[in-house]
């Protein structure tokens, strides 16, 4: 999907800051390619510390939710020592699937150096069957949510 596309969609955001420690790299001192998929991580978590969608009230609610899909373009580099800027958006969908689109900035030199999307399903924590209609938590949660109403 092109950004031009997405940016028509409407989308929950949240951003969060991450110093890139020595131990996150490569042997040019980049950012091993492998890692920014944690940061997605790290990015989605902190958007359900905003906005009251944390890992543990989902599985308390009886799912899990794996990532069945990712993708990653690598734009630019990012080298030890330097800090990033991780935009983690919500994009609003009618199916039982959470996407998220991702942009990870390099605050040293204000560039883009990645952009992703992560897809996750709802399995049934007991069963571990694939939900093909949204859980009524997650339906109690958009209804809460001002950008999925307008």
């Amino acid at each position: 999907m092109s950004n031009e596309n997405r940016n028509r969609l409407k989308y929950l955001e949240s951003t969060i800051e991450i110093d890139v420690r020595f131990s996150e790299t490569d042997a040019m001192g980049v950012i091993w390619h492998g890692n920014y998929l944690k940061y997605f991580e790290d990015a989605r978590e902190f958007f359900g510390l905003q906005h009251g969608m944390v890992y543990l009230d989902l599985y308390h609610s009886g799912y899990f939710t794996p990532i069945v899909k990712s993708e990653i373009n690598h734009k630019n580099s990012v080298k030890y020592g330097e800090k990033i800027k991780v935009v983690a958006q919500l994009e609003k969908k009618q199916s039982a699937k959470i996407i998220f689109h991702y942009e990870v900035y390099n605050l040293a030199t204000n560039t883009l150096a990645a952009t992703g999307t992560t897809i996750q399903v709802f399995l049934a924590v007991e069963t571990r069957t694939l939900e093909l209609l949204k859980p009524d938590f997650i339906l109690e949660w958009e209804g809460k949510q001002e950008w999925l109403n307008a």
